[in-house]
Order: structure tokens, then C-alpha cells, then sequence
């Protein structure tokens, strides 16, 4: 493409990924990315400290970035599920994502994002059933606010282990769901297509009505490898799946399916980071030159 990927995304980066918070200090992450300006978005999750997340919120104020609020860590961190059978378990659930709307507003973010929690086979339906309460149950509470509720799409029997997707059951879902909330989408993300077994193509054909944001990355799928599962490594990363030749493809596949749009342009975030004792700066400039080159490679 001879345009800039600017002018038909928003560029952003998951910021907990980019600068694990075991080797980052949050503020300074923040002051980092907000000072690049190849970023136009930001995907941050919750804040612990309240000073901490008042400096937080005068920085995202300066910045002019579309601010992006993760709820995933907190389910995973606090091992909630949106969809457990457990009724006080799917209800705590429910609530730390109600709070997380009320942190993301704060923080300037227009929604939130999250992920189904695992299943087992003998009680899917009614974890189908429990998820679709939940999700109903917070984008009520977001639209009161005006704000949009997403989730993530994730691998379903390689590490995550969420209910949702593959895509088609993710496009069943996202339908029932739209069927009484207009303020409820979809996160793509390249990193799992492999962990999936689906191709950029087939997940976003499938997924066309429901799509409301990106990401991109990478991961390991042969198993014994390091890094194998959902781990986001870097591109290039040793028997890894996706490089600049599947993001090349990737890019070309939203072009055809009418994703390129100057006027209101989708977040395309890079969900990748740092393995081991690689430095998150270095891992962030590897993830720019490759959507460059793989940009550079789609047909105007």
C-alpha cells in the first residue's frame, strides 16, 4: 500500500505485553508509548493504586490516543469465569467486569474487552447459556454510560481453553448477543489463528458482521517447542506460525473484506512481547518493521 496503514487504522499496542509489569514501572511504560507516534491507540488493563491511576489518566489525557481497556487480565489474574455453572462464580465474575467498566470510563476509555472463561464438554450449553447472561448483564451496564463491550476471540482446547471461539461458534454467539445489545463486537487477533486451526481468511469471512478491533502477534503451535501455546511471542520467534508473509496476508484479506476505513478507522493493536530476557523496546521496533514490510507488500 503506498497510503500509510495510519490512515486506515488506528495503531496501538497492548501495553501490559509490551512492558510486562514484572520488568516495567507502569508510568514510565505509559510515558513511552504515549511519546511514540506511531502509536495512535493504547490498550491498557486495571490499576491497582489510585495516585497511580489519576497519573495515568492526566498522561492518556495528553496523549490524543484512542484509549483501549482490558479486562482479560483481571479474570485470569483473579481466575473468574463469565461462564460458570457456579452461579456465585459466574456472578463474581459479572461483577469484577461491571467494576472494570467503571475503571475503564475513568481511565477515558470508550468500552471494555474480555474473554469466555473455560467449559467442559458435559456442561457447555449451559455455559453457553451463563455467558450469554453475563455479557447481556455488562453491556446493559456500559450502554447506560454509553460505552461498547468486546470480546476476545481465544483458542478452545490449546491453552486458554475458552468457550469462545472457534469462529463459527464465536459468530453464533456475537449473534445472539447483538440480537438485544447493539453495543457488543468481536477482537480478532492473527496470534490465534493458529492455536485455532483457522486461516485469516476463514475467521474473518466468518466473523464479518461482528468485528469491531484487531490484534495482531504471533505464537507457537508445535508442540515441545518453547513459547508453545497462547504466549505472544515475537515475530520471528523460533517455530513460530505467523511472520511477515501471514500478516501480509492478513492485511490483504481486511481490504477485500472492506476493513480499510479512513473515516472511522478500526484499532489494530500488536499483542506481542518480550520472551525470557529479550527487552520489550527491541521486541516493539521488531513488530513496526514487520507491519511495515508486511504493509508495503499489499496491493493498492
Amino acid at each position: 500500500m503506498n497510503s500509510p496503514i495510519q490512515k486506515y487504522f488506528q495503531i496501538g499496542t497492548i501495553q501490559w505485553m509490551s512492558h510486562p509489569p514484572a520488568s516495567y514501572g507502569l508510568l514510565d511504560s505509559i510515558k513511552t508509548l504515549a511519546a511514540d507516534e506511531y502509536f495512535s491507540a493504547i490498550e491498557i488493563c486495571t490499576i491497582k493504586d489510585d495516585e497511580t491511576r489519576a497519573k495515568v489518566k492526566k498522561m492518556l489525557e495528553q496523549s490524543h490516543m484512542k484509549v483501549c481497556y482490558g479486562a482479560q487480565p483481571i479474570l485470569l489474574g483473579r481466575q473468574l469465569n463469565p461462564n460458570a455453572i457456579d452461579e456465585t462464580g459466574r456472578q463474581e465474575a459479572e461483577a469484577a467486569l461491571i467494576g472494570a467498566v467503571d475503571e475503564a470510563e475513568y481511565l477515558g476509555a470508550q468500552g471494555i474487552a474480555f474473554l469466555a472463561g473455560k467449559w467442559e464438554k458435559d456442561t457447555k450449553e449451559q455455559a453457553y447459556a451463563n455467558l450469554l447472561k453475563t455479557t447481556r448483564a455488562v453491556c446493559d451496564y456500559a450502554a447506560a454510560k454509553g460505552m461498547f463491550v468486546e470480546l476476545e476471540v481465544f483458542d478452545f482446547d490449546m491453552d486458554k481453553a475458552a468457550l469462545i471461539g472457534p469462529s463459527p461458534y464465536a459468530a453464533a454467539f456475537a449473534a445472539d448477543v447483538r440480537t438485544t445489545h447493539s453495543n457488543f463486537g468481536l477482537i480478532v487477533d492473527l496470534s490465534h489463528f493458529p492455536t485455532t486451526y483457522e486461516t485469516s481468511r476463514f475467521v474473518v469471512q466468518t466473523l464479518r458482521p461482528y468485528i469491531t478491533h484487531f490484534h495482531i502477534g504471533n505464537a507457537v503451535v508445535k508442540k515441545g517447542y518453547e513459547a508453545y501455546g497462547d504466549q505472544h511471542p515475537r515475530f520471528g520467534f523460533p517455530g513460530s506460525a505467523n511472520d511477515t508473509g501471514e500478516l501480509a496476508d492478513f492485511f490483504t484479506v481486511l481490504k477485500e473484506e472492506g476493513f480499510f476505513d479512513k473515516n472511522n478507522p478500526y484499532v489494530l493493536s500488536f499483542e506481542v512481547k518480550p520472551w525470557g530476557d529479550e527487552y520489550g523496546d527491541i521486541i516493539i521496533a521488531n513488530t513496526k518493521r514487520v507491519i511495515n514490510r508486511a504493509w508495503a507488500l499489499v496491493e493498492d
